[in-house]
């Protein structure tokens, strides 16, 4: 009988130079973006794309998709091998006549998820923030709760045939200006501005591609209990924004402790985006590479 050739046990296999850690499963961790307006207000698109990968960041967001060339950003990105992690599905955060609170809205608002839908697939993004809209005065929160389910479900039929996620976002009632916006409304006639909300929302719609937006800033105003909510509902997190509180500086500015929140985040197993959207005080680009630092510290990189 012929002998057989020696073949070495996998321990020995794993034992050589190398192949351990080729054989090893690759840890997976979250990837970090820029939502850009706020870090590099008065720039062109592609000028602040150029900043966040000289920053050393995976994904740019931006908001008004009409104003810009859709070819012309996809090479860009491409070239900068950048993800275009997502766009605004609505025109505003109270968009008039397309909103989710009111049932009489409901074909302005599909119409608008469709455009978005389409410019999604221009830009090469897998996602769209959508927005609540304004409390509509003299229908009860029950009705409008409601309507909102209803329109996301409607979305979500949309969203699946497109293979785009909707991330829908709580927004803050309290903060008397909005940093964003100083001289506009503050939002406090905002409807959905609670995460326990969103995740009933969410668990309604029951649909792969809708979760939620989780902004760390407009969650520390209205909750706080970060890390906890984290833990608790990450599986219903599409996303998640970045800045602290108060005045939507960058962290270290303010009350969140940010190292113990991104660890948090990185052990849930987390994957997606972690997107800064906040308002430098000092030299915007000195502080994106402090946070990175930050977060690769708090992600095990």
């Amino acid at each position: 009988m012929p002998q057989l050739p020696f073949l070495p046990s996998r321990r020995a296999l794993l034992a050589l130079p190398g192949l351990a850690a080729l054989a090893a499963p690759v840890a997976r961790k979250p990837n970090l973006s820029v939502r850009v307006e706020p870090l590099f207000p008065g720039l062109r698109l592609a000028e602040q794309m150029e900043r966040v990968a000289a920053a050393g960041y995976q994904g740019f967001e931006f908001g008004d998709w009409r104003a810009q060339d859709a070819a012309a950003i996809v090479a860009l990105k491409n070239r900068l091998r950048l993800e275009c992690v997502c766009l605004v599905g609505n025109r505003s955060v109270n968009p008039k006549g397309m909103g989710l609170c009111h049932p009489a809205e409901r074909e302005g608002f599909l119409a608008e998820i469709r455009a978005s839908l389409d410019a999604a697939r221009r830009f090469e993004s897998g996602k769209l923030v959508v927005l609540s809209g304004f409390k509509v005065p003299g229908m009860s929160r029950e009705l409008q709760h409601a309507s909102i389910v209803e329109g996301l479900k409607r979305a979500s039929d949309l969203a699946d045939k497109a293979k785009v996620t909707l991330i829908v976002e709580p927004i803050n009632t309290l903060a008397k200006i909005e940093p964003l916006n100083p001289t506009g409304d503050n939002h406090a006639d905002y409807f959905l501005d609670t995460t326990q909300e969103a995740v009933e929302i969410i668990r309604k719609v029951d649909s792969p591609f809708v979760k939620i937006l989780y902004d760390l800033y407009h969650a520390q105003i209205m909750e706080g209990n970060l890390t906890e909510t984290i833990r608790e509902h990450i599986g219903q997190f599409g996303h998640i924004h970045v800045a602290d509180v108060p005045g939507r500086n960058e962290p270290g500015t303010g009350e969140i402790h940010f190292e113990n929140v991104f660890r948090a985040i990185a052990a849930t197993g987390y994957t997606g985006f972690v997107g800064m959207e906040y308002i430098p005080r000092a030299d915007a680009m000195r502080t994106l590479m402090d946070v990175r630092s930050m977060a690769e510290r708090a992600f095990g990189a």
